[in-house]
């Protein structure tokens, strides 16, 4: 599989799990799962979760509109870098999750560091097609 091939089949794959997760965090805003099983069972009242919540819907929208901008699915005239540099700072901001996700209150949030970590992984690919691209031209 190529570079191309790779960068693409890694945007789709996180734009499907963003997708699954802002579904999940819509189920917590409508009360269909507690949001105790979130945000390390810190959340303390409704006003917390759905500010919580309501950022955790924005921040995974603004990285699925990231990849399609990455990925030129929505046209754009600014410099690809732009795009490159908010995917690293997903990327950091997924690592720290990750280590955030292993000190959790609940088993259940536990286990998304294994998704965090897919994603900082996933993110990796995206941007570093486009070095490799840079430095094979």
């Amino acid at each position: 599989m190529n570079n191309r091939n790779t960068q693409k089949t890694a945007s789709n794959v996180l734009i499907t799990l963003l997708t699954a997760v802002i579904f999940f965090h819509f189920c917590i805003v409508l009360k269909l799962f507690p949001y105790s099983i979130a945000w390390g069972g810190r959340l303390e009242n409704d006003l917390q979760m759905y500010f919580f919540e309501t950022f955790s819907i924005l921040m995974n929208l603004v990285l699925i509109i990231t990849l399609l901008l990455k990925n030129k699915t929505i046209n754009h005239q600014f410099s690809d870098k732009i795009p490159d540099r908010i995917l690293w700072f997903f990327i950091s901001i997924f690592l720290l999750n990750t280590i955030g996700n292993l000190f959790a209150e609940t088993n259940f949030e536990k286990y998304f560091a294994i998704l965090t970590l897919l994603f900082a992984l996933l993110i990796w690919l995206v941007v570093k097609r486009n070095k490799e691209n840079k430095t094979n031209s």
